[in-house]
């Protein structure tokens, strides 16, 4: 087992924790398929993001970069030093902040994070959101490995806090991550500045708002164990469980609740190991009677992504997001990084400057409206849906031609049988969020 320790020091959050109430719904599901669990020479990530249901959640493009040493680079909350170069990104973000709940970079890194509490106590003090490491990690890291290593070397140096929702009542938490490139995935765990790592060379895999590393430990902080003894919660000897040792005693009602999803999500990946494809993590993220599609009190899926990295690496990674809630009822649509990849502005939030509720002191005490283009025409077509049978069901038949469209689109390109330019291939999530525009229109 290898240890990697960390360098530099963690600056100090505050002490006081966080107020967690059992009626605060929170949940996210990430899942990956390692070949021979794929149908496919490929590694398929997928996850659903639940989030407060009035957020609204964009997909935003940021491309390579180069920066000035030593410049400084402000995240949500805080500044980090900048890096030299940074990669292209393709996010799935919360529209408040800097960070994101999902991403992938030019690399074919997918990355997806998830609240958790461990007996670590969570600080009200503002350092990286779990969603700021995340697109850290995408910007910085070239494997799912290197990924991991940006994560763990910022959360040493600067630490995890802040509130992780649009709202005046602070809602904070730790975090845990799914790591997936070409070749492998990573499970990241993190309590306060500690984790702990799990690689998934092949099989598949899923996490839920709780701890999931038992003793399978590919890497961990040099202090887990040794504050594990000092805080009485580990004698020292035997098998050293890091979910078990760090997980709450009594768990909130929520994260009881995840158990059960991440057992669906288990049962649903075993069902299907080794013709996973992209349609079935779709299923999946569909899947209601799980809870993994989730519509429950102030919390919703908000938006959905699937990736699929191509183990040959001279094929295109293909990136379907949804820019949209209850993936039941929305497109997932194909991005591709490539000559003509840009942003669309038709899933971009408005922005509101030194205005924005989250840049004014103190943070959130106003609304704004942060819906774009396709979330507003969507909700429209949701309302329908629910009040106009014959229109719903002739819109509902609309989003699944157009995402079989896609599907197929993808399919020919991996089997070769399709050759776009390169402009074409970088424009054709733009190409499909402009038919989806039309049709709700």
């Amino acid at each position: 087992m290898e240890r990697w320790h960390e360098r530099d020091t963690l600056i100090s959050t505050s002490p006081q924790m966080a107020s967690w109430s059992p009626d605060i719904p929170c949940s996210c599901d990430c899942f990956v398929s390692v070949p021979p669990a794929s149908a496919i020479p490929a590694v398929i990530f997928a996850k659903n993001s639940d989030r407060p249901r009035e957020e609204v959640q964009e997909v935003v493009f940021v491309p390579a970069g180069t920066h000035v040493p030593g410049s400084r680079l402000l995240c949500t909350y805080i500044e980090v030093e900048q890096v030299s170069k940074t990669h292209a990104a393709i996010l799935s973000r919360p529209s408040w902040l800097w960070g994101a709940e999902m991403g992938a970079n030019e690399h074919g890194v997918c990355i997806g994070n998830e609240a958790v509490w461990t007996k670590e106590p969570v600080g009200t003090g503002e350092a990286l959101l779990g969603m700021d490491l995340l697109r850290l990690a995408l910007e910085r890291g070239s494997s799912a490995q290197e990924a991991l290593h940006v994560i763990t070397g910022l959360l040493e140096r600067y630490g995890q806090g802040g509130s992780c929702w649009e709202d005046p009542m602070p809602f904070c938490y730790h975090n845990t991550f799914l790591l997936a490139d070409r070749t492998e995935a990573w499970v990241l765990e993190t309590a306060g500045r500690l984790w702990a790592a799990q690689r998934i060379p092949e099989g598949a895999h899923n996490i839920s708002n709780q701890l999931s590393i038992g003793t399978d430990i590919s890497a961990e902080h040099p202090e887990l164990r040794p504050h594990a003894r000092a805080q009485g919660w580990w004698g020292g000897q035997g098998a050293f469980d890091f979910a078990q040792i760090f997980s709450l005693t009594q768990q909130p009602v929520r994260m009881e609740a995840a158990k059960a999803r991440f057992r669906a999500g288990r049962e649903l990946l075993q069902q299907r190991q080794g013709g996973i494809t992209a349609e079935v993590m779709m299923g999946i993220l569909r899947s209601k009677e799980s809870g993994i599609c989730m519509d429950s009190g102030g919390f919703r899926t908000m938006a959905s992504m699937v990736s699929v990295l191509p183990q040959d690496p001279t094929q295109p990674c293909v990136h379907f997001l949804t820019a949209t809630p209850d993936p039941s009822r929305s497109v997932f649509k194909p991005f591709i990084f490539g000559v003509g990849a840009a942003q669309v502005p038709q899933v971009l939030s408005p922005t509101f400057g030194a205005q924005d509720p989250v840049r004014s002191l103190p943070r959130f005490q106003t609304q704004v409206d942060r819906r774009h283009a396709l979330y507003r025409g969507h909700q429209v077509a949701l309302g329908l849906m629910e009040s106009e049978q014959d229109r719903g069901q002739q819109l509902r038949q609309k989003q699944r031609d157009l995402e079989q469209e896609g599907l197929e689109a993808v399919r020919g390109l991996l089997a070769r049988e399709w050759a776009p330019p390169p402009q074409e291939l970088g424009g054709l999530f733009q190409a499909f969020v402009e038919k989806e525009s039309r049709a709700y229109a």
